[in-house]
């Protein structure tokens, strides 16, 4: 059967709808995790290759993904690509890049529509993958999952919408219309944070609107960006459309950035990378012929911002879980909590009461609500802010959390009484740290909450209906929250992305976005 003979077809398919989150206060879903833990627990310790043109490769020397709750338990390893083996990869792409780009437009959904329904199925699965290479909690895995279900099933919807012919003005004597086209062959580089849901919904946008994808994963979660990979493979999606290549983006990552034969990149990292991408990317190499794209989502230095108005228990357990909801590490965190004078140390005080509350651990073992961050460099780097944040503030928090012997743990750590110029609230940490500071009122909070070269997330608790109109148009982020935490957008409800030096504004998960992997062509036929 061809994929697009299935029960369900494109026209009966149901709305969009968000995936729903898993309760794991309920048995029956406790189990399925744990089921699905020892499932991934059993096959811990692989070795995988990097995979073109359908073609498992070999290299001899390898990448390593390791546990960051035990550093030395081995996730898998891979061999690791060579410029040789990357440059096969644009070939094959480019060449495959030739067929993909005529086959209509609805069966590329189907492969999208089937994708989700696989994942869907092995849910917990994915989500185990993540808690065992990554560290997450079982609910941030769960929702990372979710997301991931959420762009397959999101970006067909809307290749739907933008494959046929798309309607313009028409003028006596002539038919016109516009059609879009894809672009070509793209690079696609995501993070490590986020390893399923982001690298699904950057690869699953480039190959629903057509073009062909080399995927260069994180090398700290290879393994995760291999199942999806393996995903596609299960559903049929033509050998050469989807090119796995894991290795050291210096080895690899700058040949497909410059290669006159990649026609766009799609980055989401930091802003050290992304801005070196953008610079490569601008030069044109000999025999390049067309100005390449860039889709960079970098990072972000967000805030919540708290008024005397507002609901202040709510408001603390929002700062709570924005700042420390997978140990902090996510470009939309709330690194930063701005409180305004009256209500400061009330404020204060319910956020350190509820952080001395959270517990660490592996989260393979008990769904803890932090678990290690990512790896030794990550794990050097915030012990190394926390020194200066002793410098900055006061420590108020971080000292009562019971933190594991081995492993990359750092417990949730919270300064107050930080000038807004400190570098713990103008550099982005990526790790669980808080720096709470006082704002005078109301606008002196806007002034703040604006005053970093970011400009991704924030959030505003207030019940002051004209603080909260002035903050829809003065308060500068991409996505932007009222009365509830800055992190957690969903996919086609907060279409995402930043302004400023938190990237292009991409927009992922909204209408906008699948555009930025096509091109407009306009015909007109006189008659």
């Amino acid at each position: 059967m061809s994929i697009l003979e299935r029960e369900t077809t494109s026209a009966e398919r149901a709305p969009y709808k968000n995936e729903p989150l898993t309760d794991f206060t309920l048995p029956k879903n406790k189990l399925a995790m744990e089921a699905a833990l020892s499932k991934v627990a059993s096959q811990l310790g692989q070795t995988l290759n990097p995979v073109v043109g359908g073609k498992k490769l070999e290299s001899g020397k390898f990448l390593n993904s390791y546990n960051p709750a035990r550093p030395d338990e081995l996730i898998a390893r891979f061999h690791s690509a060579t410029t040789d083996q990357a440059e096969q990869a644009v070939q094959v792409a480019s060449e495959t890049f030739k067929t993909w780009r005529n086959v209509p437009f609805e069966e590329r959904a189907e492969y999208l529509f089937k994708a989700a329904d696989l994942m869907r199925q092995r849910k917990h699965e994915f989500s185990a993958w993540m808690v065992f290479e990554i560290g997450k909690n079982w609910n941030e895995a769960d929702a990372d999952t979710a997301e991931a279900i959420d762009f397959l099933e999101y970006y067909a919807r809307e290749m739907l919408r933008l494959g046929g012919p798309q309607p313009v003005v028409q003028v006596e004597g002539e038919k016109n219309h516009l059609v879009y086209v894809p672009l070509g062959v793209g690079v696609v580089i995501p993070p490590w944070n986020f390893p399923l849901a982001i690298t699904t919904g950057m690869t699953s946008a480039a190959i629903v609107t057509g073009n062909t994808v080399i995927l260069k994963p994180s090398s700290v979660t290879p393994v995760i960006a291999y199942r999806l990979y393996e995903l596609f493979e299960e559903v049929g999606l033509p050998a050469g459309v989807f090119n796995f290549l894991p290795g050291s983006g210096g080895a690899i990552g700058d040949l497909l950035v410059d290669h006159p034969r990649t026609r766009f990149i799609s980055f989401t990292g930091s802003k050290e990378v992304g801005l070196r991408i953008f610079d490569r990317a601008s030069k044109a190499a000999p025999g390049q012929i067309w100005l390449k794209r860039t889709v960079l989502e970098m990072g972000g230095k967000d805030s919540v911002v708290v008024d005397e108005t507002a609901d202040l228990e709510a408001a603390a357990s929002a700062i709570v879980t924005s700042a420390f909801g997978f140990q902090g590490q996510k470009c939309s965190a709330g690194s930063r909590a701005i409180l305004v004078d009256p209500i400061y140390d009330e404020v204060l005080e319910k956020v350190v009461k509820k952080v001395d509350k959270l517990e660490l651990g592996p989260t393979d073992e008990k769904n803890y609500n932090l678990g290690p961050v990512s790896d030794e460099k990550a794990y050097k780097k915030i012990r190394e802010y926390i020194e200066i944040g002793k410098g900055e503030g006061k420590l108020v928090a971080g000292e009562k959390n019971t933190v594991p012997e081995t492993g990359y743990f750092i417990p949730p750590t919270v300064f107050s009484e930080v000038d807004p110029q400190a570098r713990i609230a103008q550099e982005e940490i990526f790790g669980p740290v808080l720096a709470v500071i006082r704002a005078r009122d109301f606008d002196h909070a806007l002034e703040i909450a604006n005053g970093t070269e970011y400009g991704l997330t924030g959030a505003l608790f207030s019940q002051d209906q004209a603080r909260l109109e002035r903050a829809e148009t003065e308060f500068h982020a991409g996505n932007l929250y009222f009365n509830r935490k800055c992190t957690g957008a969903l996919v086609g409800v907060q279409p995402f992305g930043g302004f400023n030096m938190s990237g292009t504004d991409s927009k992922a998960g909204g209408q906008d976005y699948l555009l930025l992997f096509l091109q407009g062509k306009s015909i007109a036929r006189k008659s």
